[in-house]
């Protein structure tokens, strides 16, 4: 069984009521071995001979209600290899625990902090201290949880990372019916599972994640007669338009527009519908067809 060499940050954001993990590793597509997380339950990071199982069983425990350091007992316990696994744990209420069984590969350890756990193996030293100085500067401040975890990452490979180099890297944000269509709790998913610099990769898919399925600022809205001329020039443009370019939003510009917001998958920016369009939308279009 290959080793999954990594370190990785299990995070809770109360403010949005948020759970999550990001990762990087030496490995390939390690998000779809290390990361678990439920919206209400909590989050797991299983890494080193990974037990994917931990995964599933941690989250069903914190459902039950059990705590984080409960949680990796029980697993723990359970486990007649413990001594070579590694798993990081955020419970429901945002409490964390971590482990590192004795015979992981050095250096190997974790830190568990208010809110989050930080934990890694086969790295170099100081990987893990400064994810978890990172990740309490920025978490609170500007983004939100998965650029947190990101930028964690980002300053656990500046600090040296794993020392065997790196491959892939992931991070999953569970909230309750924040994913695609409301109907479940997948916020962000995103995995870059075989690149040359993986956590920079995952940083630009993160803004794009933002682009497409963030929520509007309502500050941010701007009127469409405003931005009807350039709207008309794009769309003559990209085809979806064929009438005059009066600098006037009638209905047939709103039509070809709402033709192009679906084609650049930017629904969740403009619905069609209203007055005004979200800037953030107004430009993307510009930039790539202006």
């Amino acid at each position: 069984m290959p080793r999954i060499a990594t370190f990785s940050i299990v995070a809770y954001d109360p403010g949005r009521e948020e759970w999550g993990v990001a990762v990087q590793s030496k490995f390939l597509a390690v998000g779809a071995v290390v990361s678990s997380a439920r919206a209400k339950a909590g989050a797991v990071a299983t890494q080193s001979f990974a037990n994917y199982l931990y995964g599933q069983r941690g989250l069903e425990l914190m459902e039950k209600g059990l705590s984080a350091e409960e949680t990796i007992k029980r697993l723990t316990d359970d486990d007649d290899q413990r001594a070579v696994r590694q798993v990081g744990v955020v419970d429901a209420k945002g409490n964390s625990a971590t482990f590192t069984g004795k015979d992981c590969y050095d250096w190997a350890g974790g830190i568990a902090g208010e809110g989050f756990c930080a934990q890694g193996n086969i790295l170099i030293a100081g990987t893990v201290e400064a994810m978890a100085e990172r990740f309490e500067g920025v978490r609170g401040g500007e983004g939100e949880l998965a650029d947190w975890l990101v930028q964690a990452l980002d300053a656990g490979q500046q600090a040296g990372g794993d020392s065997r180099g790196r491959q892939s890297a992931a991070v999953l944000v569970v909230r309750a019916n924040g994913g695609y269509g409301g109907n479940n709790d997948h916020y962000l998913d995103l995995r870059v599972d075989d690149h040359p610099d993986p956590i920079k990769e995952l940083a630009r898919i993160t803004k794009i994640h933002h682009l497409f399925f963030g929520e509007v600022n309502k500050e941010d809205l701007m009127p469409l007669a405003d931005v009807a001329e350039d709207i008309q020039v794009i769309l003559k443009k990209t085809g979806h338009y064929k009438g005059r370019q009066n600098g006037k939003f009638d209905d047939e510009t709103r039509k070809a527009l709402r033709a192009l917001v679906g084609a650049e998958n930017l629904e969740e920016r403009w619905n069609g519908e209203g007055d005004f369009i979200d800037r953030l939308a107004v430009e993307f279009l510009r930039e790539k067809f202006g």
